[in-house]
């Protein structure tokens, strides 16, 4: 019997979820989003011996360099927590919502079928990684931005 084609099965929601942060507001969820190291290849020239002289000023032997490469690492990994869309909230309806929110901006090609799906996460997580976190699960952020989420009144001026 051949393995079935096509993506590999999602984690489940709760996956990527984490306990709020401390001072975060009582019922908000949150979400990890790993952020990845920023290294650096540096390439230098090392002397490895000097130019000798003449007595009378010309080179008797020009000087020699080593090209050294190393990796300079300008950022650790780290994590990024984010204020998310609680898992419950993710309702049929809204998860239909997102994707037509989604293909209406050219990020999710499939079919609306409001489920939290594999297309779905990708196209959620490639779209969101251009503004926000790198992560599968839904910022709160984002869903105010595609008008799925409230606009909290006290952010506006």
């Amino acid at each position: 019997m051949a393995p079935e084609d096509g993506p590999p099965p999602a984690l489940p929601l709760s996956a990527g979820y984490i306990l709020p942060p401390e001072g975060a507001a009582e019922g908000t969820c949150w979400g990890r989003a790993l952020v990845p190291a920023i290294i650096q290849t540096v390439t230098e020239q090392v002397n490895r011996s000097p130019t000798v002289l003449n007595p009378d000023g010309s080179v008797m032997r020009a000087a020699t360099y080593d090209t050294v490469v190393r990796q300079e690492i300008l950022r650790e990994r780290g994590e990024h927590a984010f204020e998310a869309v609680c898992e419950n909230a993710l309702t049929p309806e809204l998860v239909g919502s997102l994707q037509r929110a989604l293909q209406a901006r050219g990020a999710y090609v499939g079919d609306i079928t409001q489920r939290m799906d594999w297309p779905t996460r990708s196209a959620l997580k490639t779209y969101q990684r251009t503004t926000g976190p790198d992560s599968d699960i839904l910022s709160i952020d984002l869903a105010r931005s595609l008008g799925l989420a409230a606009v909290d009144r006290a952010t506006l001026d």
